[in-house]
């Protein structure tokens, strides 16, 4: 007896032949019994009635006995004429079995008459090709995740970089034919995608990839699975890409149905030639694109404090609240491609005026419907927050708060990026690249023209990336600023500003360079009024702005000073160029025309650490004369209570010092400045900061004797103490301890404690805490992520700010 293959048996060519001659089936038995070949025979081969007289001999039987009959029993038992014609006519499926029977097929066939054919449409033809899943291989252990480096993203979805291949899997509703078959790639990003703009991207299937441009490989197959690499251009754009599968065969089109589990997100990538961001130092791509903690200075140049920051750039949902915060920038996604736009957008979008970005700024001292500036230690809940809430501007924010949003952004989207801060950093108003300081004919301060200032210290970043916009050599780190301070071409933002035109004081470049260039290198120049209203420059502070520039190191915890990348030494002549340089291209050109001369000196020096929070701050007022004649002088001092970005709150405290200097060729005299806290104790405002204005002039030559000095008082650390082992999915506690520095009460001391990898924030009421008392609280948690982690609390009360604490904790996979 021959093998009777079911029709799912059947090779593709037998299955057309099958369906070709189901007429002639009919024909030469019993239609019914020919059923018998395969119980999974479709419906399609039934005769229906609508058959009938189509074709000589043909009649319908539904139930009509009258039908005649063309095959006897004694047929089917052996196969019958329809059987004897299929091994015939398909000896590939319908082989006879070998074996110890003798299995021949005795019975002669009889003769067949010739059945008019239709035409002999190839296989594909009759096969639509269509897709009937899509594997991304998202795995964040799998290759994708991790020759992208983006294994370290909590999302599920896949995550890839631009200017690198990566891999996906199609299972076909049939094995794919190279000859015939065609299939290609569609992505789409965007409201309105567009070929034209490059959101809407057709990628073809090609022989041979080139890196170059949006193409795709079969590189396996397997049955009707395929594997394909695909390649996408280093200038792609950047987002959210909705997939779907076209594919095509002679008889026609098919496209899959966009699943929003299939999107694909495409980032920067630092490890792509190509790319405008690529950076080729691993242990610098480690710490400014892969590292999701680090550290922010903050305080004065002689009092330098230092906070951790977690960036958090790849928690759980960060990446949607990015692309979101694109999205809102209502910028259109076109020119996700350009780093630089991309950057300039981000600026602007991380605080909240003109565009209700991320954050909303407060320098009042008064945080009763949001969060203090100085409670924030974290990215995270600030960007969950704003994007849960449809882009409602989170509150508040202040500059190291907007930069580390700002980090947390750009090294999430693929952009080497870090935190800088600039000790006694110059905010000019009227784009003289100078820091103008007005005062009467009496030498007193006009406030209302005194509108520059110079903060204490003032927080932004630096991105990495090629500039093929600007002449060679201004490539590298770029300063970003997105703390809204002025407008830039009518948006509050700034940046980015080649660090290199800055150094040099080429600020005809783009964008911003005049602005950030008077930050870290603008001189200080006093103006007096004249008896005509007029004013003449008295005095030139060359030495003011711009000091111990500072960011984290690569690799540690420790401050590098990065000073000298934005300006040369003080005093050298190529400092001296570039100021004169960028002067040229100011609002006062003739500024540096003619030179101040000097025969007195002075300064304001600092022991030790500083003055203490809840103690007496003293200072020393050093003058030198370095001329062979005595030298007379009244300095008018004040002490004034000002927020870090150097806005006075109000003054505290002035005096008159007489001083007599004698012809000592340099010898010193030195006077002792003190400020009791009683003073000072109901006026602090956030950074407890404080500014000493001196101003004078020389009886005997009319010199000007001026200079600025900011100082704060040192607040205590909280001390974090780890107490068990620290090992994923099992409880350790860490010991949390405070001492009160103040000769009074706190009120309602709250403390915020979070760790990535360790607890999400949690707000921890510590009530009142006494004058001089300590308190200490015990904090459990357990680790969800392997390897060194970081605890950080931080403590926000309104008579105490800027107190904050850190803990390393190592921990060990769960055996």
């Amino acid at each position: 007896m021959g093998h009777k293959p079911s029709l799912s048996a059947l090779c593709v060519h037998c299955f057309i032949r099958f369906k070709q001659v189901k007429y002639a089936f009919a024909r030469l038995c019993d239609f019914e019994s020919c059923l018998l070949l395969s119980p999974m025979m479709p419906e399609e081969m039934m005769l229906s009635s609508s058959s009938v007289g189509r074709f000589p001999s043909v009649s319908a039987r539904n139930g009509d006995d009258n039908a005649p009959k063309q095959a006897s029993g004694k047929e089917h038992a052996g196969g019958g004429g329809c059987w004897r014609w299929l091994q015939k006519m398909c000896p590939c499926c319908c082989r006879k079995q070998s074996g110890s029977l003798d299995m021949t097929d005795t019975t002669k066939p009889g003769p067949v008459e010739e059945v008019p054919m239709l035409d002999k449409p190839s296989a594909e033809a009759k096969l639509t090709l269509t897709v009937r899943s899509v594997d991304l291989l998202k795995s964040k252990t799998g290759v994708n995740r991790r020759e992208h480096h983006t294994d370290c993203y909590h999302d599920d979805e896949l995550i890839v970089r631009r200017g690198q291949p990566f891999q996906i899997a199609l299972e076909l509703s049939r094995p794919f034919k190279h000859s015939t078959d065609k299939l290609h790639l569609e992505l789409k990003t965007g409201k309105l995608p567009q070929v034209s703009k490059g959101t809407h991207v057709i990628i073809p299937l090609v022989d041979e990839l080139e890196n170059v441009c949006w193409q795709s490989q079969i590189t396996e197959q397997s049955g009707n699975r395929v594997q394909l690499l695909v390649s996408s251009p280093p200038n792609a754009l950047i987002g959210r890409y909705q997939l779907t599968v076209t594919t095509g065969c002679a008889k026609g089109e098919a496209t899959s149905t966009h699943d929003p589990a299939s999107d694909i997100y495409m980032l920067f990538n630092p490890w792509c030639e190509g790319d405008t961001v690529f950076m080729d130092n691993e242990d610098e791509r480690m710490e400014y694109v892969l590292n999701d903690t680090g550290r922010i200075y903050y305080g004065t140049e002689k009092q330098i404090g230092v906070r951790t920051w977690n960036f958090g750039q790849f928690s759980e949902g960060i990446l949607q609240a990015c692309l979101f915060i694109l999205e809102k920038s209502k910028v259109q996604p076109f020119g996700f491609g350009d780093s630089v736009n991309v950057v300039r957008v981000v600026s602007a979008m991380i605080n909240s005026l003109d565009d209700r970005g991320v954050l909303e700024g407060n320098w009042s001292g008064d945080y009763e419907e949001g969060t203090s500036p100085t409670a924030w230690s974290g990215s995270v809940d600030i960007l969950k927050k704003y994007y849960a809430e449809g882009g409602t501007p989170v509150k508040y924010g202040q500059c190291w708060v907007f930069s580390g949003v700002t980090t947390t952004v750009l090294r999430c989207l693929g952009i080497a990026c870090r935190s800088v801060t600039n000790f006694q950093s110059a905010h000019d108003t009227d784009v003289s690249l100078t820091t103008d300081v007005y005062f009467d004919e009496n030498m007193e301060p006009l406030d209302r023209l005194n509108t520059d200032s110079v903060w204490n210290f003032h927080v932004w970043n630096d991105c990495w990336m090629a500039r093929p916009d600007l002449p060679p050599g201004m490539g590298g780190w770029q300063a970003v600023d997105s703390t809204p301070q002025e407008t830039s071409q009518g948006t509050f933002c700034c940046g980015p500003a080649s660090v290199n035109a800055i150094r040099t004081g080429q600020v005809y470049l783009k964008h911003d360079t005049p602005f950030v260039f008077a930050e870290v290198n603008s001189d200080k120049i006093y103006w007096q009024r004249n008896l005509d209203s007029t004013f003449s420059q008295i005095y030139i502070e060359k030495k003011a702005v711009g000091h111990c520039i500072s960011t984290k190191a690569v690799g540690s915890d420790e401050r590098m000073d990065i000073t000298d990348l934005y300006k040369y030494p003080e005093d050298t002549e190529e400092e001296r160029i570039a100021v004169e340089t960028a002067s040229r291209y100011g609002s006062r050109p003739e500024t540096y025309s003619s030179p101040a001369a000097e025969d007195v000196q002075i300064e304001v020096v600092m022991e030790g650490e500083g003055p203490r929070m809840g103690a007496d701050a003293q200072l020393k007022i050093v003058l030198r004369n370095q001329s062979r004649h005595p030298r007379r002088a009244t300095l008018h001092s004040q002490v004034a209570v000002m927020y870090y970005t150097g806005v006075l709150k109000g003054t505290i405290k002035r005096e008159k010092l007489p001083v007599e200097l004698m012809p000592s060729e340099g010898e010193k005299v030195t006077i002792e400045w003190v400020l009791p806290y009683d003073q000072y104790q109901d006026q602090l405002v956030d950074q407890a900061a404080l500014m000493l204005t001196l101003s004078g002039r020389v009886s005997e030559t009319q010199q000007v004797l001026a200079t600025q000095h900011n100082f704060r008082l040192r607040t205590p650390d909280l001390t974090i103490t780890p107490v068990g082992e620290a090992v994923v999915g099992k409880e350790m506690a860490a010991k949390i301890s405070f001492t009160n520095p103040l000769p009074r009460t706190l009120k309602s001391v709250l403390f915020r404690v979070e760790g990535l990898g360790l607890q999400n924030v949690r707000e921890i009421a510590v009530g009142d805490v006494g004058s001089h008392c300590s308190v200490t609280l015990t904090e459990h948690f357990v680790p969800t992520l392997p390897g060194p982690r970081k605890l950080v609390a931080s403590l926000d009360c309104r008579q105490l700010t800027q107190v904050h604490g850190v803990a390393d904790i190592l921990v060990k996979e769960n055996q």
